[in-house]
């Protein structure tokens, strides 16, 4: 067994999707994991210890508010990222 957010498999395939459609935005794994933890920490998480746990909280995360949100944290995180890139 082991703890596990799983909101964080949901921010990363929402910024996947996202940036599929941005093609002016960079997408580097700095970029990508900036973008998560400014997402991650204005969401709340959602976190698991067992199998049963993980597919119960995913059935939850098919509402489309809960969608709705996510995709809204992940588009806001974009644009702070986009604006001023950490790349060295």
């Amino acid at each position: 067994m082991k703890l596990y957010n799983i909101m964080e498999d949901e921010v990363r395939y929402a910024i996947d999707k996202i940036l599929k459609t941005r093609k002016n935005i960079c997408d580097c794994e700095k970029c990508r994991l900036d973008i998560a933890a400014i997402a991650l920490n204005h969401l709340p998480p959602k976190y698991v210890v067992t199998e049963k746990g993980e597919l119960y909280e995913r059935a939850n995360n098919l509402n489309l508010q809960f969608e709705a949100d996510v995709v809204k944290e992940v588009a806001k995180a974009i644009e702070k990222v986009n604006r001023k890139p950490q790349h060295s």
